[in-house]
């Protein structure tokens, strides 16, 4: 599953919590993984890949958002991990929850 080997990647390049399922209620800095799609044509697959950085602040979920891009970018340097580029990325803050966050979403390729 690409979103374990992201999940590992971005654990040992950031010291803040890295995860595939929001808890209830969790506030302070922190990533959020999230695979929205993806195709596989002879044993090459592709994925896109949401990355939702979470902030107490606007200002603080954009520098956050910033570091994911510059990280993400040395994904290629993992096994089997054939490309990466970025999709888009803008600021997603949770209306609902009023939290602070911004998305950066990756096309990835791997085999």
């Amino acid at each position: 599953m690409i979103e374990l080997v992201v999940k590992e990647f971005l654990d040992n390049n950031l010291n803040i919590p890295v995860l595939l399922e929001k808890e209830q209620k969790l506030t302070g800095k922190f990533v959020l993984l999230e695979k929205t799609g993806g195709t596989s044509r002879n044993q090459l697959h592709s994925a896109t890949v949401a990355v939702q950085s979470y902030a107490d602040s606007l200002y603080e979920a954009a520098l956050l958002n910033q570091e994911i891009k510059n990280v993400m970018s040395n994904l290629i340097e993992v096994e089997n991990v054939s490309g990466v580029h970025l999709n888009s990325d803008y600021n997603f803050t949770d209306t609902e929850t009023k939290q602070y966050r911004y998305q950066a979403v990756f096309d990835i390729n791997y085999c």
